[in-house]
């Protein structure tokens, strides 16, 4: 594999002021917001942070169970209403070439989280893809760790 550029060192003011973002989004739960980074990496097949974010998640009092199955998240039970209705519009945000970001799942969205925690939730998505495009882009990988 050809080595890519260290974008952090390159630039680090812009990656700085992308990461000072994440200040600007408080309403939503640090779980729920791992868990909602840990599904658009796995979508985008970043490793750097869906290691990054499973770890988080575990942090923020996450069950192993439930980061097992996050990838099939509507075939369990023990997603809630709300949770589901996040993980859903992440999915149809990371797709949204494809989904359009459908209706049903943004009126769903709506029933459960305030004006505000849908803007910050949408950031959350939007800036972790863009987190993921810069990870894979440069080859940011995790490092092997023990735990």
């Amino acid at each position: 594999m050809i080595e890519r550029l260290d974008y952090v060192s390159i630039n680090g003011p812009a990656i700085a002021s992308m990461a000072k973002a994440k200040t600007h989004m408080p309403t939503i739960d640090p779980k729920l917001r791992a868990l909602v980074e840990l599904r658009v990496s796995q979508i985008n097949g970043c490793a750097y942070c869906v290691d990054l974010h499973t770890t988080e998640a575990r942090h923020a009092g996450e069950t192993t169970q439930r980061l097992d199955c996050l990838t099939v998240w509507r075939e369990v039970s023990f997603f809630d209403a709300a949770e589901k209705a996040a993980l859903a519009w992440a999915e149809a945000v990371t797709t949204i070439s494809e989904t359009g970001a459908p209706d049903a799942v943004y009126a769903e969205l709506r029933t459960h989280f305030s004006d505000q925690q849908v803007v910050d939730l949408t950031l959350i998505i939007a800036q972790m893809n863009a987190w993921n495009r810069l990870a894979i882009s440069f080859g940011h990988s995790p490092d092997p760790r023990e735990d």
